[in-house]
Parts: structure tokens; sequence; C-alpha cells
């Protein structure tokens, strides 16, 4: 996960209740080799699914392979984007998020270029039932 290490400056002294001054520096430390994935794929109806993970090259390989069930019928798939998360729990609340309603009008915001260059001819990057 990650280390928050506080270190004093030459000089002062350092307890358990010593509030943060500036004789103080602190120093955080990720591992990104743990870390959660939400990811985008455009399937080959046009819609997106959403999914987490935490070994994204695995599982966008199952994906591509049709070992993977709510996509194994609409191959081919592309990768379109990630998020990356430090905890878990984040990226599932991220990915759930995406799901609603006010998820996928979001999404839609922020995607809304790659998603006008894979849309089906004639579709409305606005309207729900194209994405």
């Amino acid at each position: 996960m990650y280390q928050i290490t506080i270190h004093s400056r030459p000089g002062s002294s350092v307890s358990s209740d010593t509030a943060m001054s500036d004789d103080m520096a602190v120093e955080i430390k990720y591992s990104f080799n743990n870390m959660y994935y939400v990811y985008y794929l455009k399937m080959n109806n046009c819609q997106i699914y959403t999914g987490s993970t935490k070994d994204l090259k695995t599982r966008i390989r199952l994906h591509e392979s049709g070992n993977v069930n709510t996509t194994s019928k609409y191959l081919p798939v592309t990768l379109i984007g990630y998020e990356s998360y430090i905890l878990k729990s984040d990226a599932q609340r991220r990915e759930k998020y995406l799901k609603t309603t006010e998820g996928k009008r979001l999404f839609r915001q922020q995607f809304r270029d790659i998603l006008k260059q894979i849309a089906r001819p004639g579709s409305s990057v606005d309207r729900a039932e194209d994405f």
C-alpha cells in the first residue's frame, strides 16, 4: 500500500504528540505493484463495458480471448481507458458509480472525444443507449 514517514530537520526533536511544523518534512511512498484498476472497453456493438481488476494486462487478455462471459459475444473489444487506485475499495466504488445513470453521464462527458471517434455512424454521444 503506502507508507508515510515524518522526518525532522537536524536540530529538532519529534515525539508522537508533536504537531507538524516548518522544520519537518513528510515523505509518502506508494507501492505501484499493488494497484487496482477500473477500465473501459468498447465492444463490437458500440457499448462500453466497465470493469475493475488488480491485474489489468491479464484481465484485458481474458476479455480479448473471449474468456469473460459478459463480453465474449461482443468481440473484438478495445481498451479505451483506465484509472488506477491504491485501495481496492476505491476502485470498486468508482466502478459501481460509473454503472449508475449519473456515472454514465459523467463518463460520456469525460470521454466525449474518444466516444465520438469510436461511435457507430448515425449515433449520438449524448444518447445513453449508444454507450
